[in-house]
């Protein structure tokens, strides 16, 4: 059973940075897609970026291009976001998903496996 658990997440003041990180067990393939996703009340979840572990392609969402960055650590079995330049509107619960769906999907049923989430806030 794939097991995702992400950590990280916090309060931080505008302009502020955090590193999320996404701990992932019990993978049966040899390559699949990472993605990390936010959601707000009342809205669906978006893609923020993703990742694919077979050839590290990565993707980053237009809204927070050039602020965040994507990245793995195979050898822990995790996966990164970092954060910098955090915006109000970048508040959302933080979850990491995974499928061995290929291309990686900006698509949130495309995933199988979630997190339980990591909050993050940002104030003004």
């Amino acid at each position: 059973q794939v097991q995702l658990v992400e950590s990280g997440g916090g309060s931080v003041q505008a302009g502020g940075s955090l590193r999320l990180s996404c701990a992932a067990s019990g993978y049966t393939y040899s390559s699949y897609c990472l993605g990390w996703f936010r959601q707000v009340p009342r809205k669906g979840r978006e893609v923020v970026a993703s990742i694919y572990t077979g050839g590290g392609s990565t993707y980053i969402g237009d809204s927070v291009k050039g602020r965040f960055t994507i990245s793995q650590d195979n050898d822990k079995n995790t996966l990164y976001l970092r954060m910098n330049s955090l915006k109000p509107e970048d508040t959302a619960m933080y979850y990491c998903a995974t499928t061995d769906l290929f291309p990686c999907s900006k698509k949130d049923y495309a995933y199988d496996y979630w997190g339980q989430g990591t909050q993050v806030t940002v104030s003004a």
